[in-house]
């Protein structure tokens, strides 16, 4: 029976140092029927030169000035012709073995979405951490706290045709917006335990670096996808950090932690108390 073709698509803008380690995870994978599109958006860095190292093994490329990576993004499934589509991002890498079991396990007819496990690689120490989606999963609500870690996710063309592109006016979290777009689309979820790949964290990235821009997206989400109690309970507890810290970490001192949340909702009771507890601790994590 033929494979189905994978779309692969990594989004790149002066990562050069970690360009290589992605484009390699991709083509390692030997996966037979591999389309693999390099975004750049005009590195004034190493990055030109890494991609054309590979350039015989790669789909198509280019490196040209782009709105973002979001725009990037879609600009590369505007290409693409695969059967199930996905992005790496290009300080990112995929395990060995990950784009088989994708193809072994995603229904090309239906509109489904894959997402596994994603170890996080700290650049600062060298040191692994394991991700827990699976207990996310099961506690947490995807419009609270976007547990899937996008590396490890993807798609059959299906779900992106009707869930429709990525919004290029976000930039930390268009691909939550893009998951719970297709959640409100009715789209079949499916979580594995396998790790599918490696998120590195560095001084660099992305998503640590957001400063108020992110925070400003984050509340577009709740806002959207929510309601005006979660909104102003995630900007109290935000803006009201470190009050915060002092009543859960009584808590923790007094090895009351399994009643941390109920704590901070009687400490607070006009921001917090109509908060769940699950509810508070997704924002909390959020915050």
């Amino acid at each position: 029976m033929k494979l189905p073709k994978i779309s692969v698509i990594t989004p790149s803008y002066n990562q050069g140092q970690y360009l290589e380690e992605t484009i390699l995870s991709v083509l390692s994978q030997n996966y037979p029927n591999l389309e693999y599109i390099i975004m750049d958006g005009g590195s004034t860095d190493n990055s030109v030169e890494v991609i054309k190292k590979y350039a015989s093994q790669i789909t198509y490329w280019q490196s040209e000035k782009d709105k973002g990576q979001a725009d990037a993004i879609n600009k590369g499934f505007e290409r693409a012709t695969g059967d199930i589509l996905c992005w790496l991002n290009s300080d990112d890498y995929y395990t060995p073995g990950t784009l088989q079991f994708v193809a072994n396990t995603l229904d090309c007819q239906k509109k489904e979405i894959l997402f596994g496990e994603v170890n996080h690689f700290k650049e600062s120490d060298g040191s692994y951490l394991m991700s827990n989606v699976s207990n996310k999963l099961k506690n947490y609500r995807l419009e609270l706290y976007d547990y899937i870690i996008q590396p490890g996710s993807f798609w059959t063309r299906k779900t992106w045709e009707q869930t429709g592109v990525l919004n290029t006016e976000l930039h930390f979290v268009f691909d939550w917006d893009w998951f719970l777009r297709a959640q409100q689309n009715q789209t079949k979820f499916t979580y594995t335990h396998r790790n599918m790949a490696v998120y590195r964290i560095h001084e660099a990235h992305k998503t640590g670096t957001g400063g108020e821009k992110r925070i400003k997206e984050i509340e577009y989400m709740l806002r959207a996808y929510s309601n005006e109690k979660i909104l102003n309970a995630y900007i109290f507890m935000r803006d009201h950090r470190k009050k915060v810290d002092e009543v859960l970490n009584f808590m923790v001192n007094k090895k009351l932690t399994r009643f941390d949340m109920k704590a901070l909702r009687l400490a607070y009771p006009s921001k917090l108390l109509s908060i769940t507890d699950i509810e508070l601790r997704q924002l909390y994590e959020l915050s």
